[in-house]
């Protein structure tokens, strides 16, 4: 196994990660689910599945559909709540050192600001504001399509809430550079791009010459959306001056290179976690590894490199 020996070191914004390898909202647990396989702490960070003010059922309709090139999700951010989040889970992120940033998600305004007040008071160091969830009927993703809608949230978020804040912006949208600069002059210290796209499947089944249909809709992730989500970043990076921490089809260590070529300074993994759980541990110990083989210092010079 590699020792992380601190080349991999990533500022956002003074938010410091031993490295820039973090675990996408939504598909890696809480806190310690994925123990059986790999050593959690040796990640950059994990974002918690979305955290709601009161805990969520989530959707009842099929949840889950695969894909050639990734999978739909309409979970519909089930949760146990900020209540449970912070009795039962925080205690466990902290006992194994884990650090961790706390996706928080709400319908109104007033349910952000809660959420940032409740974090704020436990010591919560870092948040990520779930604005751009596409398969909830109320909030979200109503935020994030709206630059003015998403500023007003993010300042008052701000106004609550003193530790790293990180927007994540959604795909569906015409100019994600006006939602992104909404958020920065908001007062957000990073942003998070891309969230999925909204994708519907249609599975087909005949029978006695009459088709029955299973329509399920939600967000599309996985190797599918790299593209876009590489376009993202390389646009927002063009017009902020706050750190972009890129997610969208990360599977191997040359997506992740790609991601720092178009300006993002860490990265998010989601979709792969599910088919290779030790994937992004393992992604830790090739980037350091890359850095090492090929001469150089540590990683910022290597984006400085990827970006020349």
């Amino acid at each position: 196994m590699a020792v992380i020996n601190g080349i991999l070191k990533t500022d956002l914004n003074g938010f410091i990660l031993k490295n820039p390898v973090m675990t996408a909202s939504g598909t890696f647990g809480y806190a310690n689910e994925y123990n059986d396989f790999i050593d959690v702490e040796n990640l950059g960070a994990i974002v918690t599945k979305a955290i709601s003010l009161l805990p969520r059922e989530g959707n009842k309709h099929i949840r889950i559909v695969e894909t050639k090139a990734g999978m739909i999700n309409s979970i519909g951010l089930e949760n146990v709540g900020i209540e449970k989040f912070l009795s039962d889970k925080v205690p466990v992120l902290n006992a194994n050192n884990i650090e961790f940033i706390v996706n928080i998600a709400g319908s109104t305004v007033e349910e952000y600001t809660n959420l940032a007040k409740i974090c704020s008071s436990n010591n919560i160091k870092a948040i990520e504001l779930n604005v751009s969830c596409p398969n909830v009927k109320t909030g979200c993703l109503e935020f994030g399509t709206d630059d003015k809608s998403l500023y007003e949230l993010v300042s008052a978020v701000r106004n609550e809430y003193k530790g790293f804040l990180m927007v994540k912006l959604t795909p569906n949208v015409t100019s994600i550079e006006s939602i992104g600069i909404a958020a920065e002059k908001a007062g957000a210290d990073a942003v998070s791009a891309i969230n999925t796209l909204k994708g519907t499947s249609i599975k087909l089944n005949i029978v006695n010459g009459k088709f029955y249909k299973t329509i399920v809709q939600g967000g599309y992730s996985g190797a599918g959306i790299k593209p876009v989500a590489i376009n993202a970043v390389s646009r927002l990076s063009k017009v902020l001056n706050i750190p972009i921490v890129g997610i969208g089809g990360i599977e191997i260590l040359e997506d992740i290179l790609e991601f720092f070529a178009a300006g993002a300074e860490a990265v998010q993994i989601g979709t792969a976690n599910f088919t290779h759980p030790d994937i992004s541990q393992n992604l830790v110990f090739e980037l350091e590894e890359y850095i090492v083989k090929n001469g150089f210092n540590d990683l910022t010079e290597l984006k400085k490199e990827l970006r020349a």
